[in-house]
């Protein structure tokens, strides 16, 4: 056996405390945003018995709760008054689901693993896949909160005027496809912001669509219609735009997919792909938002697309792999057109 390091043993001992803490606090996270404890505190200053008092809670568990948040930095506490808060910052990414960001909403995605821990762990021996349907509905609700974060953010300000041509398209009165919608999060966002245009939304997980129909009638989005039907399946076409947001790396045939929607498209049409952000080197993505989105990857992404004998291309595609996909479908232009911390933006053309 090697002789032990005692500074590289302390160093790695802190971390894996920090991420035990982090994991024990997962589901304190979901408590937190499903009592209403972070939007509470979100208001103003409170000790133990206020904010029990404030939610309806029990003060001996919510003394606990704000000891755990306080110790890793999600709450502040003030010593001299002994009372708990929320700085703006914070609250920015606790207390706001219709804000930028939205981090209760991925605990219910790590929620979502822990109920397909015995699946995953048959899928590690066999390598058979899962399909999306399979996992537990606290998934669908987390993806939709925590990705609709990120398209309330940049999606109509940013991602959509980076596309040549398109935005002018939209608003003189445009057709477009959300291939993959789920809940319909970034369908709905769109159809609002250009209410001359029509937008599809097409998901082939029925219970999805249903929701999706509910959420746009609950926003206003008139112009956004919702059909179950896979990536290759569904007949409407001449679309000037078509979108397939953080879902063409867990297709069976992503390849298939993207021609399926090039002949769909007008011939002066643009295919925005939207994925995880991700280098072409396993090097490259050894951070921290590596780390999230392997770990998503291998419990949800992997098991999707091999569920169907898909080429299983993975969260960490990167852009190399996706270039291939498009152009192999058909597509003669394509680049990145913008990017944030969490997601590639893809412009292709025919």
């Amino acid at each position: 056996m090697n002789a032990i390091n005692e500074d590289r043993l302390n160093q790695f001992l802190g971390q894996a405390v920090g991420d035990l803490g982090a994991a024990m606090s997962a589901t304190l996270m979901l408590v937190g945003d499903q009592l209403g404890l972070y939007r509470a505190l979100a208001e103003k200053p409170m000790n133990a018995a206020d904010l029990a008092r404030h939610t309806g809670t029990n003060e001996r568990y919510i003394r606990e709760w704000l000891g755990n948040q306080a110790a890793g930095g999600y709450v502040d506490y003030d010593r001299a008054s002994d009372t708990y808060s929320l700085s703006a910052e914070q609250a920015l990414c606790l207390a706001d689901p219709g804000g930028p960001v939205d981090l209760p909403g991925a605990y219910s995605i790590v929620e979502a693993t822990f109920h397909a821990l015995e699946k995953t762990k048959a899928n590690f021996r066999t390598g058979q896949g899962m399909e999306w349907g399979e996992h537990h509905p606290c998934l669908f609700h987390g993806t939709e909160r925590f990705f609709r974060a990120g398209y309330n953010a940049h999606l109509v300000t940013e991602w959509l005027p980076a596309l040549e041509g398109v935005v002018d398209k939209l608003r003189a009165g445009g057709k477009a496809a959300d291939v993959g919608c789920g809940h319909g999060a970034s369908t709905s966002l769109m159809a609002r912001a250009f209410p001359n245009s029509t937008f599809f939304g097409f998901d082939y997980h029925v219970p999805s669509i249903d929701v999706a129909r509910e959420r746009a009638t609950q926003a206003g989005a008139t112009n956004a219609r919702f059909e179950a039907a896979d990536a290759t399946g569904y007949t409407e076409n001449d679309f000037n735009l078509i979108c397939f947001f953080d879902c063409l790396h867990d297709m069976a045939d992503p390849v298939g997919a993207a021609r399926h929607a090039l002949q769909a498209l007008k011939p002066d049409g643009t295919c925005m792909l939207v994925e995880p952000f991700a280098g072409d080197s396993v090097a490259e993505n050894l951070n921290p938002v590596g780390r999230v989105y392997y770990g998503a990857s291998s419990q949800i992404c992997v098991p999707v697309s091999l569920a169907r004998n898909g080429p299983a291309l993975g969260a960490q595609a990167g852009e190399a792999r996706l270039r291939k996909v498009m152009t192999d479908a058909g597509f003669t232009r394509f680049r990145r057109a913008t990017q944030t911390p969490f997601n590639l933006v893809f412009e292709a053309r025919p």
